[in-house]
């Protein structure tokens, strides 16, 4: 099956580009490195009257420091990020979940705002970066604004993006030196869609902690106080408690006991990654 006939404009800057989308009659989809919206197109889940292509943007493809965050533009891959063509102020946390989405031919051409603006529960960055405490910087003709993952994410496919805006950049906190990340996912084979994923963010120095359960058909399940888990953040492996961890993903809607017990397999792999 082929895509259903769209209207194509490939915009040659960000004010062309931000027109277009003020200008559009009926619904737009933007089209980066293509890796989610193509396969949807030939399979004809999607039929848009018009698609705006701003892979071409260098606006979009810049990385800059803004004091001790680093600020990444949504065009910019996951191969750049990969092979550390970008700096990286996540102790390594950015290179290496790079290097576990799909295979090197999407990683090539898939963005990281692409992949937040799709919103897959499955997607490596959904998780991660929620984990990490970034945020979205979202761009109209009317203006700016900033809003952090876990709120920009509202479903599964579904986010807070208002008609005639656009991801445009990720703002990423820098992490110390003592801070630890632990990730984990379960897929049938290297390069498929993830069923179950968990990342694990714990700070010492602050006494701060972060566990994100992904890949579920809802928000990602966020848990910012690991003393839900029975302990403080010195005793977390230990004190983990898998009872809580069933319990919360049955409310996020997960009523498969094998699937909860997947997820609840991963979610403690990247707790032991993160407090061995």
């Amino acid at each position: 099956m082929k895509a259903a006939s769209f209207a194509y404009g490939r915009p040659n800057s960000m004010s062309d580009a931000l027109a277009l989308l003020a200008d559009a009659d009926g619904e737009i989809r933007i089209m980066a490195g293509g890796q989610s919206l193509g396969p949807m197109l030939n399979l004809r889940l999607v039929q848009p009257p018009r698609i705006v292509d701003i892979a071409g943007l260098a606006e979009l493809r810049s990385v800059e420091r803004d004091g001790e965050a680093l600020v990444i533009g949504a065009c910019v891959t996951h191969a750049d990020i990969e092979d550390g063509r970008i700096p990286d102020v996540t102790q390594g946390v950015l290179p290496r979940i790079a290097r576990g989405i799909a295979y090197r031919a999407v990683r090539n051409r898939g963005t990281i705002g692409g992949s937040l603006g799709h919103a897959d529960p499955a997607a490596d960055w959904v998780t991660t970066l929620a984990a990490l405490g970034a945020s979205v910087q979202l761009t109209s003709s009317a203006g700016r604004r900033d809003l952090a993952v876990t709120e920009f994410i509202q479903g599964a496919l579904q986010t807070a993006l208002r008609p005639g805006e656009l991801v445009t950049a990720i703002r990423l906190p820098s992490l110390s030196p003592a801070a630890r990340f632990g990730y984990a996912k379960a897929c049938r084979k290297p390069g498929e869609f993830a069923h179950a994923m968990a990342a694990v963010l714990i700070e010492p120095d602050t006494a701060r902690s972060r566990i994100v359960i992904g890949a579920i058909d809802t928000t990602p399940i966020v848990i910012d106080d690991s003393s839900l888990f029975g302990g403080a953040i010195t005793e977390f492996r230990q004190s983990f408690d898998r009872d809580l961890a069933d319990r919360l993903l049955m409310q996020a809607g997960v009523t498969d006991p094998a699937a909860r017990h997947i997820h609840v397999s991963v979610l403690a792999r990247a707790i032991a990654e993160a407090a061995p």
